[in-house]
């Protein structure tokens, strides 16, 4: 079975125009090879006080001169995916990674070596709760009446038999202190989580403490 890339992105904010890329990584699921780079953000790049907060960086950091351009980072990781079987990606939240790492391709002129097309890992894991427990894990909407997935990355884990030791933040508010957030370990987890819920067992020696639930070794 040909497995997608696991792909995560640290970046200096949400808005996905004016924020930069400082950090990738990525887990060929076929070899286990890794890549993990950083990067200084442009000049012109908006850093947002929240995601300091969550990944443990200051402003400074993000635009640490000694550090190799954001531009040299996409580059690299261009070529990399380049020697992959596979050229899609698997993400949390790929409408935002994939989307921004396009963005900035199209900002420098650099050709996009992954397809468009990519595994959400949110809309697998929602699809095989909502197998198992006749519905979908919901929540209220923000600000309005209806509802909305509540499958973000911590609920996953949970489901997968694995414990959230990230930082968890809301509203600027640090909610649960752990680990700061780093792509390659995001990328990981989205890894382990994948193979727990598609083939029933666990890919990382961290993770092998962590039982695999009988439910997904069915």
């Amino acid at each position: 079975m040909i497995k997608p890339i696991a792909l995560d992105i640290e970046t200096s904010g949400l808005d996905k125009v004016n924020c930069g890329i400082w950090q990738i990584g990525a887990v060929d699921l076929n070899t286990m090879e890794e890549f993990i780079e950083e990067a200084r953000i442009d000049d012109d790049d908006s850093v947002e006080e929240d995601s300091l907060k969550v990944i443990g960086k200051s402003e400074k950091e993000l635009r640490n001169k000694e550090k190799q351009s954001q531009e040299e980072l996409l580059n690299k990781f261009f070529r990399w995916m380049e020697s992959r079987k596979i050229r899609n990606v698997l993400c949390q939240n790929p409408q935002f990674d994939v989307a921004l790492i396009e963005i900035k391709a199209n900002k420098y002129g650099l050709k996009k070596t992954f397809q468009h097309r990519a595994f959400d890992l949110h809309s697998i894991a929602q699809t095989l709760y909502s197998i198992f427990n006749k519905k979908l894990l919901l929540r209220n909407g923000k600000d309005t009446d209806a509802m909305e997935s509540n499958m973000n990355l911590t609920n996953i884990l949970n489901f997968c038999g694995l414990p959230e030791e990230r930082r968890i933040t809301h509203s600027g508010e640090i909610l649960k202190e752990g680990k700061p957030h780093n792509a390659l370990e995001d990328a990981k987890l989205a890894a382990e989580c994948f193979s727990r819920i598609i083939e029933g067992k666990s890919v990382f020696p961290e993770y092998f403490k962590f039982e695999v639930p009988e439910v997904l070794r069915k």
